[in-house]
């Protein structure tokens, strides 16, 4: 069930730029940031119920998504980690494919596993957990069947 709604643009322009770029080229622009590859996470806004757009470094595995919180190592949660909380069905963006994806936030042995494929893809991810005071969540992004 794809999402419905109205798509609000992020407050910051470089989100917006990627977005936009992202999209209006069909997935084959926009796709990396400082040199490495990026999907496009859409989402309902917790408080606003409108459609949000993050593009956030791919972590893949077997068709499931690592989506990392890190809000690059700052004290607090991202904006959209609060969203996923709320209403954990999103629709995926990787390039050209799309799906819609439930979330699911991983903890244990799992989040480990799941932690460390994404410190591979995006090494700056252990040193925002080093500046972090609190542990940095990680969701799983599973197709909807």
């Amino acid at each position: 069930m794809p999402l419905d709604g109205i798509y609000e643009p992020s407050p910051s322009q470089w989100v917006r730029d990627q977005v936009e770029l992202y999209e209006s080229s069909g997935g084959t622009e926009g796709t990396t940031m400082r040199g490495l590859p990026v999907v496009l996470v859409t989402n309902v806004g917790a408080k606003s119920g409108k459609l949000r757009k993050t593009p956030l470094m791919r972590v893949e595995h077997e068709g499931a998504y690592a989506l990392v919180a890190s809000n690059g190592g700052a004290e607090k949660h991202p904006v959209w980690y609060h969203n996923l909380v709320a209403s954990p069905q999103i629709v995926l963006r990787d390039e050209t494919r799309q799906w819609d994806m439930k979330v699911r936030v991983v903890t244990g042995e799992e989040r480990r596993i799941w932690w460390d494929r994404a410190v591979a893809a995006f090494a700056d991810y252990a040193d925002y957990q080093l500046r972090a005071e609190r542990e940095i969540p990680v969701f799983v992004a599973e197709p909807i069947a």
